[in-house]
């Protein structure tokens, strides 16, 4: 089954739609990743919100920022798929739509990301290729990554 992908405001989000997306994010962020960190960290107010719906379930999500919100580039972040959902490659689907949706809305092909190094490879099939060192943030090894 695939998935239907929304992009919204914050503003645009109903109540319901931030508790799943909240909830999902620590879920596998904070729980499953056992990472203690501060998820609500006031920058949603000024993302966009790539939520991926399967059966009218928010099961993948991503936040994106304009140049110069986050990064000098635009940027995608908050990458999650719900761990009984990620065995349907849906973090493709979901990667593909976040770069979408940022030609879209910001006009910009240039996308910044901090990726967890695992994922190095996935991101590198989506055509982002590591710039600097790996260093930890949250205590994970991340690598910086651009897509030109």
């Amino acid at each position: 089954m695939k998935l239907t992908f929304e992009v919204k405001r914050f503003k645009e989000l109903s109540a319901l739609e931030l508790y799943k997306i909240l909830r999902l994010r620590a879920e596998v962020f904070i729980i499953e990743q056992n990472c203690i960190y501060q998820d609500i960290d006031d920058k949603d107010q000024k993302a966009l919100h790539v939520i991926g719906y399967k059966n009218e379930e928010i099961v993948a999500y991503t936040r994106l920022f304009d140049a110069g919100q986050y990064f000098e580039n635009p940027s995608i972040g908050r990458v999650v798929v719900s761990q009984e959902e990620r065995k349907y490659g849906y973090g493709h689907d979901l990667i593909k739509a976040s770069i979408h949706a940022i030609d879209t809305h910001y006009k910009d092909h240039k996308i910044k990301i901090s990726a967890q190094k695992y994922l190095k490879k996935f991101y590198q099939s989506h055509g982002f290729e590591q710039v600097g060192e790996e260093y930890l943030e949250d205590g994970i090894p991340h690598i910086g990554m651009i897509r030109i």
